[in-house]
Formats: structure tokens, sequence, C-alpha cells
């Protein structure tokens, strides 16, 4: 099963606006998803630059969204855990939260993964894409890609 996900700032495969990006405000986009398959008990998120020079950029971490909820509002703070209990990891900027694109040069895409997983996860605030991809091994029911592309 696919997850369809949207953003109201953007379509898939158009220019996010700058308000999103390092060279604006820098704050999340709005986002929001369609129908988790049954059983979905949290939603986890992943936004990251496959672009990037010499490896794949992570700019989001986010991780046991309730799964009752079927959207992000613009701005999600960056603190390790939100009032919905939904955690944040560290990006590739070094900070917890959202770090918008910020190309060198050219034009990147910026992939916003989402994943219906089958339980709620036992990981602390601040972990790594990778600590994240590894705890959602044989988790996974579902995913869906957005992708949005920044140029300089």
């Amino acid at each position: 099963m696919e997850i369809k996900i949207t953003s109201p700032a953007f379509k898939q495969n158009e220019l996010i606006p700058e308000k999103y990006t390092y060279d604006g405000p820098d704050i999340s986009p709005p986002l929001a998803w369609g129908t988790l398959p049954a059983g979905t008990k949290s939603l986890a998120l992943i936004c990251d630059d496959p672009d990037a020079p010499r490896r794949t950029w992570v700019h989001w971490v986010i991780f046991n969204l309730p799964a009752e909820i079927s959207e992000l509002p613009e701005f999600v703070p960056p603190v390790g855990e939100l009032k919905n209990k939904a955690r944040q990891g560290r990006n590739d900027f070094g900070q917890i939260g959202y770090g918008g694109p910020c190309p060198p040069r050219g034009t990147h895409r910026y992939c916003f993964k989402i994943y219906a997983l089958d339980q709620v996860l036992s990981l602390d605030p601040g972990v790594t894409k990778a600590q994240l991809a590894k705890a959602m091994e044989d988790h996974i029911l579902a995913q869906g890609q957005l992708v949005g592309k920044y140029q300089r």
C-alpha cells in the first residue's frame, strides 16, 4: 500500500517556496497524508536530499507521530518532543527538527518520505536517520513520498 503525501505549499516535483528553505525563515512546510493501513500505531517522516555532494543529506527526522493525525502544520517547532508525543531526531546540520533546503548550487530534490509503522518506537529524541531506519526495520506497513525541488 502506498500512502499519498501532499503539501498545500508545493506539488509533486515542483519548487519548494523559499519560506521553507535556508534562504527564508527556514520553517517546515505543511504536510498531509491519506489513508493509513489497518494496524498503524505510529508514523515516521524523513526528509532528505539525495542530490547533495558526497552523500544523501538529512533535513528532517520525526517519528512516533500519532496514527490518528493526518497532517503536520507549517512550522513544527525544533524541539525533541512535541505536545502530541512525537519525537524529532537530529538532521545533518546537527540540529533537532527541520533544516530546510540549502543546496550549494543547482537544483536539488527533497524527498519527504512517510512511513506507517505497526508500533510506537522506543527511541529518544535526537536520533539519526540511520538509527530510525534500523528501528523501523520489519515494522513498515506502508510508505509514501512527496518530492519537492529547490534551486540556487
